[in-house]
């Protein structure tokens, strides 16, 4: 193992042996203050569990060559933080059972950076481990009864930190990137069959094809940019309908509302009971239980919206710099070898856009690149053919 890829990974280890640790230390306390004698015997099972994780990476560490580790958290670990605090002691456990999420999360990344074959077998065992813990504590939570609720801001918190744990290091296409990439695929597909048609009837020539590829362009960017903003706006206004008849609804019959919530979420799979508490709960807050109704009727929401301005540009400048590229060669050159080249790097820019699809889709970047080249060389052929017969009615005339 090269030197600095040694240090990178005697950092992340000690880091691990740190959070082993800290967890060692949190289940201890909290399970010298449990007064419950089975809830104690699990919570001091999940502390030497921990433990032993940090024994694991301190062994690997010296093996490496690294330096024994020395704890520097709290000798209470998490319990005497204010967070850890407020809400006594089920609420303590729902945190770290969010903790234990992120752990896996956290080295499931580690899994594929790490490099060090020895230390990924120990990141097994501990995934493992976490992923038991975590139904564990889910377990010990739900014998007391009924679940401690974390704040509004403090779950919202949790869910960002978890989403975005998971999407760290994955492609994730923001909403602009799919009209992007939608452009630049209609202004190399449409322009691509107008220069192949006119250089069929033209024999390549530059003039012609220029003018046609260049009204084309402009035309296509327009007509992408336009489409694309009244789509994105009228998503939005029929977003905006939809709530305005929901708040409406809600007001002049609230419990017709509710019902119909419940309904829905019955008919999803929750059980009665949970499905009507769960509505009880959302109607404490009344612009919740519309925002609610409104997703059920639209499955969406606000914020789920595309811009109507973003998508406007990102159609526009994508279709033109997408049809700009069939027509690059005839600035420089005429005929037939001009055709070639355009053909040429017309086919790449295909397969370059067909790879680039991966990014808001499951395929491999090959498969789609190969698929976007064979459409776009069936295309060029097409409208070429039909070009020279064009050509030839136009001569015969």
């Amino acid at each position: 193992m090269a030197s600095q890829d040694q240090t990178n990974v005697l950092s992340v280890l000690e880091a691990n042996w740190q959070a082993e640790m800290e967890g060692f230390h949190t289940y201890t306390a909290l399970s010298q203050d449990e007064a419950d004698a089975h809830r104690r015997h699990v919570l001091r099972g999940l502390a030497m569990a921990e433990k032993h994780h940090a024994d694991l990476w301190a062994s690997r560490i010296k093996e490496l060559g690294g330096t024994e580790p020395r704890y520097d958290g709290k000798p209470n670990g998490q319990v005497d933080s204010l967070a850890q605090r407020v809400g006594g002691a089920d609420l303590a456990l729902r945190r770290l059972e969010i903790d234990e999420s992120r752990d896996i999360a956290k080295y499931g990344k580690q899994l594929e950076t790490l490099g060090d074959q020895q230390s990924i077998a120990i990141l097994r065992e501990v995934i493992a481990d976490e992923t038991e813990h975590y139904r564990t504590l889910a377990g010990l939570i739900r014998s007391r009864g009924a679940l401690p609720a974390l704040p509004v801001e403090q779950a919202q918190a949790a869910l960002d930190e978890l989403v975005a744990a998971r999407e760290k290091g994955q492609p994730h296409a923001a909403g602009w990137v799919g009209d992007a990439i939608y452009g630049i695929n209609d202004g190399l597909g449409s322009i691509f069959g107008i220069v192949s048609g006119v250089s069929g009837a033209t024999l390549g020539n530059s003039h012609f094809v220029l003018i046609a590829g260049m009204a084309g362009m402009i035309a296509s960017a327009l007509s992408m940019g336009s489409g694309a903003y009244l789509a994105a706006k009228s998503e939005r206004e029929i977003y905006e309908a939809e709530y305005a008849r929901e708040r409406e609804a809600v007001n002049e019959n609230e419990a017709e509302a509710r019902e119909i919530l419940t309904l829905s979420y019955q008919i999803r799979g929750i059980p009665e009971d949970d499905a009507k508490r769960f509505v009880e709960h959302l109607a404490r807050d009344r612009q919740q239980l519309i925002k609610a109704l409104a997703k059920e009727r639209l499955d969406t929401t606000e914020e789920a919206l595309r811009k109507p301005l973003v998508s406007a540009v990102s159609g526009a400048l994508s279709t033109a710099a997408g049809a700009f590229i069939p027509i690059v060669p005839f600035f420089f050159m005429n005929g037939i070898p001009a055709v070639i080249v355009a053909a040429v790097i017309s086919l790449a820019a295909h397969f370059a856009v067909g790879a680039a699809k991966s990014l808001i889709t499951i395929r491999s970047w090959w498969s789609s690149g190969f698929e976007m080249t064979w459409i776009g060389a069936v295309e060029g052929v097409v409208t070429y053919l039909i070009g020279i017969g064009l050509g030839k009615i136009g001569g015969g005339s």
